[in-house]
């Protein structure tokens, strides 16, 4: 490609998402400044920048939809930028923190994942979901939120309609987890590290870990991410395992659903490696394999977490402005009775591994 060429086109990306992240560091600065603002006024934080990012990016878009011109911006800071800040906080983290728990929690977390999917598929089918819906749900709550049900869809042959009620749902509530998961740690006495490994095992998407973690302790966010994508790795064996049952679960149902093109899935239903293991999960764990050999220069370590948390802020905002709380009623209420008593059960199972293991 000409360099004239090149230019242009990436003057024109550089155009088409300059509106929605300008949306983004507007709800990013008013948080910014609501958390000053706090502080001030109060001596102390009790809401941080995370988490008013996402509450004020969730009301902005709930009393008004952006326009086309906004789309492309939100979803840059909410995909890119996010997979950004995620990569450059695996410098402040070292692997050490999830090994010094011990092989005990590892096991534990694939117990906890299988677990929790059988449990969330009873209750879906208990609840009169159908079965591709039941699943969609147990994958969205047991794994990583839309991205498992993403990831799932395709192989199961869900239609657009389950797939809009079960992401609906899981970004509402993922947001309602961010914002309550914290009051457990008075309530049942958790310390840093058993909060942090709840979160992980609880909260949807890798960046809601940070704003559920971020109010409590430093601990907690280290090993909140590391359980977390720990738990998002869970994804291609589950995945796979969906794979190789669709021919089982077609005989079952016995409804005859149109298969998509080669285009959009391979023939075989299974998903290409860059689906189940995002790049950005493997730059995490590369950097903080590097930072646990010593070889991240401790002057880049603080420069690299700020802007990991600034860009975290910023991603909290555009996600914040894809929920749309008036989705939970067009979900219905059967899909809201599932997705609920399905992370009452995960939370539960969670905090049954963190008692059984004597995690302090």
């Amino acid at each position: 490609m000409p360099a004239a060429a090149f230019l242009r086109s990436r003057a024109l990306a550089l155009s088409s998402i300059l509106p929605g992240l300008s949306l983004c560091l507007a709800v990013t600065g008013v948080a910014l400044g609501l958390e000053r603002v706090e502080e001030h006024v109060f001596g102390r934080l009790w809401l941080e920048a995370l988490v008013l990012a996402i509450v004020l990016g969730t009301a902005v878009r709930t009393a008004w939809s952006p326009g086309r011109r906004f789309v492309h911006g939100i979803a840059f800071g909410a995909k890119t930028v996010l997979e950004i800040a995620v990569v450059l906080l695996g410098a402040s983290l070292s692997l050490r923190t999830l090994l010094a728990a011990g092989p005990g929690l590892l096991v534990g977390i694939a117990v906890v994942v299988a677990l929790a999917i059988a449990a969330s598929y009873g209750i879906g089918r208990a609840l009169g979901l159908s079965p591709r819906l039941a699943i969609l749900v147990a994958c969205g709550n047991s794994i990583c939120g839309n991205s498992a049900i993403a990831a799932a869809a395709p192989v199961i042959d869900a239609d657009g309609e389950d797939v809009a009620s079960s992401i609906a749902f899981t970004a509402v509530l993922g947001i309602l987890v961010v914002l309550g998961l914290p009051l457990l740690v008075p309530l049942l006495g958790l310390s840093p590290m058993q909060y942090g490994v709840l979160a992980g095992l609880t909260v949807y998407a890798v960046p809601q870990v940070l704003a559920a973690t971020a109010p409590v302790a430093a601990l907690s966010v280290q090993v909140g991410t590391l359980v977390k994508l720990v738990r998002v790795l869970m994804l291609g064996p589950v995945v796979l395992t969906l794979s190789l049952g669709i021919g089982r679960l077609r005989g079952r149902t016995g409804v005859s659903v149109p298969h998509p093109t080669a285009g959009e899935r391979p023939a075989s239903g299974r998903m290409p490696l860059h689906r189940l293991v995002p790049w950005f999960i493997l730059a995490f764990l590369a950097l903080a394999g590097l930072r646990s050999a010593g070889l991240v220069p401790e002057a880049a370590l603080h420069p690299m977490a700020t802007t990991a948390n600034a860009l975290t802020i910023v991603s909290m905002a555009a996600l914040g402005l894809g929920v749309d709380v008036r989705c939970v009623v067009k979900a219905g209420p059967r899909v809201t009775l599932a997705v609920v008593a399905s992370l009452t059960a995960l939370t539960a199972v969670s905090l049954g591994l963190i008692r059984l293991l004597g995690i302090a």
